[in-house]
């Protein structure tokens, strides 16, 4: 195996850690609105991901940097030719990190509903442009013989890559139901359970059809696999959340996500940026790739730093493990935060 074909396994193995735990960061985000009637419930939601989701970003900002490193061409194109679309994630991501920093730090309903409210809309644009953007890329755009994206916003706005889009973000609100029913007490549970059946079944839905339309129009023979194994976890999905299984039920739907991230990798090489112009066009491990030095450097750097990586968020995670509700809120019983033991 070549060095490009491993930096492309890489790469598509840090997306899929992103989406897996960015998802249900998204997914909270989104659902913050119908799980929080009171001050108390969105604090309970928001404090289920407060010690992680800035840990789980990093898994963005690495797998941007191999990009750039082991496929400068790939970025060049890719962030120029969909600028709009990924600056608009970027500005959702920000809005999003300062609402979660700022919206306590002043003592007024107003100033935190209006917080919450870029919460919500820095989790939905994310949710729903990573989709556009990667069915973009599976499919293909408009490249000109010097790898230069010859289409407009427009191009990128087509059928398939809004059902992608569309998959992407029921997928993460799933995700983020699940999640919140397994790591809360009390309402905010109760809430997240129940939207988590009626979001599976519109999941079930439209991630199938997005799925299939992914395997016959540009899926390899054996990606049938990854769409059986993403079809079967969201129906176990909502089997799971019906019988109040949330530990299951937050593992399928990351199996869901793994599985679909698979899916579309898979189905993309070993092009990296396919062109719907004109298939000499299309840029691919091997035209887009750094130099075997670079490559070299660059892979003994990850096989020392990826461990302790994963070590340190894998210590998070089990550290802030336990279920939160109500009674952990300062604003819910005028007393100190009480923090659940391990």
């Amino acid at each position: 195996m070549e060095l490009t074909d491993i930096w492309f396994l890489l790469i598509a193995l840090l997306w899929t850690g992103y989406f897996v735990l960015e998802g249900f960061d998204f997914g909270v985000g989104m659902l913050l609105p119908l799980v929080g009637r009171t001050e108390a419930d969105r604090r309970v939601a928001i404090n289920t991901v407060g010690p992680v989701w800035d840990g789980n970003e990093v898994w963005l900002l690495v797998a941007g940097g191999a990009t750039f490193a082991a496929f400068p061409e790939w970025y060049a194109t890719l962030f120029s030719g969909f600028y709009i679309p990924l600056l608009l994630i970027l500005v959702a991501l920000i809005v999003r990190g300062v609402a979660f920093e700022f919206r306590g730090k002043i003592d007024s309903d107003r100033w935190r509903r209006n917080w919450d409210i870029a919460l919500f809309a820095g989790s939905v644009v994310p949710a729903l442009l990573w989709g556009v953007a990667f069915a973009n890329i599976v499919a293909g755009v408009p490249l000109d013989a010097d790898h230069e994206f010859t289409g407009t916003l427009f191009t990128l706005l087509n059928p398939y890559a809004l059902l992608g889009g569309l998959a992407t973000l029921l997928l993460f609100a799933l995700h983020g139901a699940g999640f919140l029913a397994l790591k809360t007490r009390g309402d905010v549970r109760m809430r997240a359970r129940g939207l988590a059946h009626g979001i599976g079944l519109a999941t079930v839905v439209v991630g199938g059809a997005f799925l299939v339309w992914t395997f016959l129009a540009h899926g390899a023979a054996w990606t049938i696999i990854p769409v059986l194994v993403a079809a079967l976890a969201l129906v176990g999905t909502v089997l799971m959340t019906h019988r109040m299984r949330e530990g299951w039920a937050f593992l399928l739907t990351a199996t869901a996500i793994v599985a679909v991230t698979v899916t579309l990798f898979g189905s993309l090489y070993p092009d990296v940026l396919p062109s719907s112009t004109d298939p000499a066009n299309s840029l691919n491990t091997t035209n887009a790739a750094s130099t075997p030095y670079t490559l070299s450097i660059m892979t003994w750097v990850a096989v020392v730093f990826t461990p302790i990586v994963v070590a340190y968020q894998a210590w998070t995670f089990w550290v802030f493990r336990r279920r939160i509700g109500t009674a952990d809120i300062p604003v819910a019983t005028g007393l100190p935060a009480r923090i659940p033991t391990p």
